[in-house]
């Protein structure tokens, strides 16, 4: 199981996703007591919105999150009978997108506009992500050069890093594997 103990300053590769039902539980109750710790709301919405970043098998964006919630509170409604809303506000889940970024539990890549769920959550550190374009597999690294990058901004050019991503997009390693047998 992965877990939220590793040092923001590993130096291996992670794959993001996907995660089983018992690591997304377990990551849930880690960011329930990390808020409780810093005396912020982990409300519902957010950690159904956190759980929905987890499951999800490839990077997701904030529309299909809206599409995912939609569903969810339509299933929702045909277990109770009381009547829920089911229209979700897209400002809402941006919202909610923003705190769990914020909170260090979730990446943004902004080259698919997507969010995955960080390998090492609320462990400042600097992610490089590899971004497969045939199969759409995200991995995290985190390592020493990254942050080498990030002191070069802060130390020799005096620019205060306030969040950072680096994305490189290419073919992972079971992709290239896959395209060479295919043409073997």
């Amino acid at each position: 199981m992965r877990t939220a103990t590793v040092a923001a300053d590993c130096k291996h590769i992670h794959k993001v996703q996907p995660f089983s039902a018992q690591e997304v539980q377990a990551r849930i109750v880690a960011a329930q007591q990390h808020c409780r710790t810093r005396g912020v709301r982990f409300t519902p919405l957010r950690q159904q919105i956190y759980a929905l970043i987890l499951s999800a098998a490839a990077p997701v964006g904030a529309y299909d999150l809206i599409t995912l919630l939609q569903q969810a509170r339509l299933d929702d409604e045909s277990e109770t009978p009381a009547p829920a809303s089911k229209n979700v506000a897209p400002p809402t889940v941006y919202r909610s997108l923003e705190f769990l970024l914020s909170e260090g539990l979730i990446h943004q890549l902004t080259s698919i506009n997507a969010y995955v769920p960080c390998c090492h959550p609320r462990a400042q550190h600097t992610a490089a992500f590899l971004i497969c374009d045939a199969c759409h597999s995200v991995q995290e690294c985190s390592s020493m050069p990254a942050k080498e990058i990030i002191h070069f901004a802060e130390a020799d050019a005096g620019f205060v890093v306030a969040r950072s991503v680096i994305e490189l997009s290419g073919r992972c390693q079971a992709c290239q594997n896959h395209l060479s047998k295919s043409d073997g």
